[in-house]
């Protein structure tokens, strides 16, 4: 590789982990002030929202929603790269989840004890936007415009994806195609609709079942194979996973398709008022 490209490939690296770093700093500060101000609101005695023991009307789009919400898992490259020992990895992996399923968790009650059910907005963020709610205007306007500051980010990191291998393109491909790419889908999607819990339950059945289950099965199934032909039978890893029975990968592979048939289901259903 050339100076000039590797000081390029670098840069786009730079840039990419940047970016990054800024979308994490938005949500973690956006839930934590929605988490604090729904809690300041129930302890003043203004809690709004009387949730029933159980409602099983969402159950149908639920399959596609915790796919979705599953996208925390992209995060754990990060995690696990930088451990130089991974023999306490399995501790660290488990206590990331126990941390995003506690925000989870807290941001899904305070939510349903803090508003009506009948206000609750399909963009949780917007329930913070109202005078009555926050006095603080840029409060307000943090978390009005927190999903633009989000999309934001995810629009360098998606177009610098084209550039982590060290590949070099024409201008038009760099500047005219790369851009179109990326920018044209979310155009279209947000010119087609605006009901967001459809939305995020077609995009976590169909495309997130794809990425975050179906794709990693695979290479979990072919990576063990490989490693058995390169360092051969009956080796023991010591840092294997507790998981590593091929049950669990068509175990995965089966949840995946349940996911994809629920919320299919879930859209015929809802299309023809059944």
């Amino acid at each position: 590789m050339r100076g000039g490209e590797g000081r390029g490939l670098r840069l786009k690296v730079n840039q990419y982990g940047e970016a990054s770093l800024q979308r994490s700093a938005h949500c973690q500060g956006a839930f934590a002030i929605m988490i604090v101000l729904a809690l300041v609101r129930i302890g003043h005695g203004q809690g709004e929202g009387h949730p029933p023991l159980a409602d099983f009307s969402g159950v149908r789009n639920l399959f596609g929603v915790c796919v979705y919400s599953f996208m925390c898992q992209h995060s754990l490259p990060s995690l696990v790269t930088p451990v130089s020992s991974k023999r306490h990895l399995t501790r660290l992996v488990f206590l990331d989840y126990v941390l995003i399923l506690a925000f989870y968790g807290l941001l899904s009650f305070t939510a349903i004890f803090c508003f009506r059910g009948d206000s609750l907005m399909d963009m949780y963020t917007l329930n913070f936007a109202r005078c009555d709610v926050v006095g603080l205007a840029a409060v307000r306007f943090f978390l009005g415009l927190f999903p633009v500051f989000t999309i934001s980010t995810n629009f360098p990191i998606i177009a610098t994806r084209f550039h982590l291998e060290g590949g070099t393109y024409p201008w038009v491909v760099d500047r005219v195609v790369f851009p179109i790419i990326t920018l044209l889908p979310p155009v279209l999607v947000a010119f087609c609709t605006h009901d967001l819990e459809s939305l995020v339950g077609i995009t976590g059945a169909y495309a997130g079942t794809g990425i975050q289950y179906v794709t990693p099965a695979f290479l979990v199934y072919h990576c063990r194979r490989d490693t058995q032909l390169a360092f051969g039978y009956g080796t023991v890893n010591k840092h294997r996973s507790p998981f590593r029975h091929t049950f669990w990968v068509g175990f995965v592979l089966l949840w995946a398709f349940s996911c994809f048939v629920f919320v299919t289901a879930n859209i015929v259903l809802s299309e023809t008022k059944l």
